[in-house]
């Protein structure tokens, strides 16, 4: 177990493209860890071991290793760019200390970076930004730091100045030890320091200035020695950038390009100087005894307390990916489940290198493993000791697209369970569910790609060759007025019946977020016995799961419950769940209730000439232009598109551009459809309904 303070634990984050697993492939590479460079394209990365990622070039999984430089212990989670793996980044920065933001030097700020930003910030994360690609036509980092301002609202320092341009990219300038870093060797595994060339010299004092009246407004001793024209101490220096960027307050900015293999180990020193160690970072849980917040203590002697953040089926059984945040981890101990209360014995306890693993018998804070044999889900705490705590949970975005998979043979039928029963375990945004009319099976997720890849793994890993029918939208119905309500259940049989009386009003909530459901109740004098009003409440979210519009799920509603009466004899729980039911199918449609879509954010890249075209074709999908920027003959479009007029665009785009273009979206928000779009769709789901019968 190594000292705490020389921990880091880092994820690499970015957007599509901007080069991540290049730039892990190459610090495993510098570190000892690999002795030969893959590459995404061509013999496929350590770090992307599935064949699927070695064939589309694309991370699918996050993948854990651990590295050492220097001093430093590493523990290293290259995350997915694409936003339908969204889940994986936001699970592993919920269990990592910082961050090295990727950012491409042509492409800047992209979409998903922006996404990527405001997950680092839902959890603190600390990030040093990296500009890759400073070796293409058209990079240009001074750009890419007024965007990180601009964009995401993040005070960029930049640490070092590029020597040369585009091809002629050699090296950088240090501006904390004022000297020319350069990279020699076949892989540039030499780090050479040199004087800084004469042509640079200017240019480098000015923006070393710059760096120090930035880092200046966080400490009076560095703006004193700036204004008084001192020299300032390099470890004064180092020391203001790693309070300023453990507080957030500055974002270090360092530059290079991975695949030419220049700018890395700079990257790696900055790792270590300036990102927190487990003991820098305040964790915070709920003591579920006393019911209130208490602070985690990365102390190895204290009950140990760790977070479950992402499960792999192997052939072995489920490995579980863990953080140890307190105490120490124990091979053969027992410990609790907070979820579920059960104990459960950790048999073996894996240090994880991509698909290769050695075998371990502890683990301290600020650890990351991986252990077998344990049945956890995505998100739970394990405590020993005597401790009852409970970790913030990982947020996991709703699922907004769905399809239906029917396999070729019956007798596969049971593998495509196991397989979807899987993917259902490790992936909380994949979710399954029958259609009770067709008895299909329907998967759901965060986009085309999502489930594309899914069905493609059960063809190869389960072989169970199966069709899937066309994807569908998930619509949501929303009221749009109040209606006030009167229901009476009475149902006389012989013996005791069923009787129930509700009175209130079902009005629309002020936000039409999705999920949402208000229940609220004025009940005096004992109008309804207490123990009833919980099953009025269970009635409405039983019934507001299929809308009367087209049988999707009612969101934004409020139900108020105002008055009723109740018989003494033939009142009971079920009369009062069915009376809340029925009530909703009478009165919900004089809600005037409408349909909501799902809104995707998108961001298209296309060569200037063809902005026209493209532009005008957004628009023909019903979409909004938010606006449009130009980079280097390339203009990037940002839009609002409601999901379903998105399918297949990947296609149209590239017959639209001759291939020259590409877009990238997610999730925004859920927006009223259009009368006339809301009566097609109404339309088409009753002939569905018909076919089925």
């Amino acid at each position: 177990m190594s000292k705490l303070d020389l921990i880091r634990n880092i994820g690499i984050s970015a957007h599509i493209d901007s080069g991540k697993t290049t730039l892990t492939e190459r610090v495993l590479f510098y570190t000892g860890k690999i002795h030969k460079i893959g590459e995404v394209r061509g013999d496929g990365a350590t770090m992307d071991h599935m064949e699927l990622e070695k064939e589309r070039g694309i991370t699918i999984t996050s993948a854990a290793t651990s590295v050492t430089w220097g001093k430093y212990d590493i523990n290293i989670i290259d995350t997915p760019g694409h936003v339908d793996f969204t889940v994986e980044v936001e699970r592993s920065l919920r269990v990592l200390d910082g961050a090295i933001l990727v950012l491409c030097a042509v492409g800047g700020v992209q979409s998903q970076s922006i996404t990527v930003d405001r997950q680092m910030k839902r959890y603190r994360t600390p990030r040093i930004a990296f500009i890759n690609k400073m070796d293409r036509a058209g990079a240009n980092p001074d750009a890419v730091i007024r965007q990180l301002k601009d964009k995401l609202g993040v005070v960029g320092v930049p640490l070092q100045i590029p020597i040369g341009k585009e091809s002629n990219f050699e090296g950088v300038v240090d501006l904390v030890q004022m000297k020319a870093v350069y990279f020699d060797g076949d892989r540039g595994e030499t780090v050479r320091l040199d004087e800084i060339p004469e042509n640079l010299k200017e240019a480098a004092a000015a923006a070393r200035h710059e760096m120090l009246d930035s880092l200046s407004m966080f400490s009076d001793e560095l703006m004193e020695l700036v204004l008084e024209e001192q020299e300032v101490p390099e470890e004064l220096i180092n020391t203001i950038l790693r309070e300023a960027t453990l507080s957030q307050d500055i974002t270090p900015v360092m530059m290079g390009t991975a695949y030419r293999d220049k700018g890395v180990q700079p990257l790696l020193d900055a790792v270590g100087k300036y990102l927190p160690s487990p003991l820098d970072r305040d964790i915070h849980a709920t003591d579920l005894d006393k019911e209130e917040e208490t602070t985690l203590s990365p102390d190895p002697k204290a009950p140990m307390v760790g977070m479950a953040f992402k499960l792999v089926d192997e052939q072995f059984g489920q490995v579980t990916y863990f953080r140890v945040y307190q105490g120490t981890l124990k091979k053969a101990e027992q410990y609790i489940n907070t979820r579920s209360g059960r104990k459960q014995r950790f048999a073996r306890l894996l240090k994880i290198h991509a698909d290769e693993t050695e075998e371990i018998d502890t683990a301290g804070p600020g650890d990351i493993l991986a252990i077998v044999g344990i049945d956890a889900s995505s998100g739970d705490t394990y405590v020993g000791g005597d401790t009852n705590y409970a970790l913030e949970s990982i947020h996991v975005p709703e699922p907004v697209i769905s399809l239906a998979v029917i396999p070729e043979k019956r007798a596969d039928g049971d593998k495509l369970s196991k397989a979807l029963q899987r993917f259902r375990k490790e992936d909380p945004t994949f979710r399954v569910t029958t259609d009770p009319e067709t008895n299909e099976t329907i998967i759901m997720g965060m986009g085309e790609l999502h489930l594309e890849i899914y069905l493609e793994r059960i063809r190869r890993e389960y072989k169970v060759p199966c069709e899937s029918g066309a994807p569908k939208v998930s619509y949501r119905e929303a009221p749009s007025q109040e209606v006030a309500y009167d229901y009476k259940h009475k149902k006389q049989t012989g013996g005791s019946g069923q009787y129930a009386h509700i009175v209130g009003k079902l009005s629309p909530l002020e936000s039409e977020e999705e999920g949402t459901f208000v229940f609220e109740q004025t009940i005096s004098g004992g109008r309804i016995p207490t123990e009833y009003i919980p099953s009025v409440e269970k009635g409405f979210r039983m019934a507001i799961v299929k809308g009367p519009v087209a049988g999707f799920e009612v969101v934004g509603l409020k139900a108020q419950l105002e008055d009723g009466t109740f018989h003494a004899v033939d009142s009971s729980d079920l009369a009062f769940q069915i009376c809340a039911q029925d009530c909703f199918r009478e009165y919900f449609p004089k809600t005037k209730p409408v349909l909501l879509e799902p809104v995707m954010k998108v961001e298209i890249e296309v060569p200037t000439e063809f902005q026209g075209a493209v532009g005008g074709d957004v628009s023909s999908r019903r979409g909004m232009i938010m606006g449009s920027e130009s980079r280097e003959g390339f203009t990037v479009i940002s839009a609002e598109v409601p999901l379903a007029n998105m399918f297949g665009y990947s296609t149209d785009l590239r017959s639209a551009t001759q291939g020259k273009g590409s877009f990238s979206m997610e999730f925004s928000r859920y927006a009223r459809v259009p009368a006339s779009v809301q009566e097609e769709i109404v339309k088409k789901k009753k002939e569905e309904e018909l076919a089925k019968k």
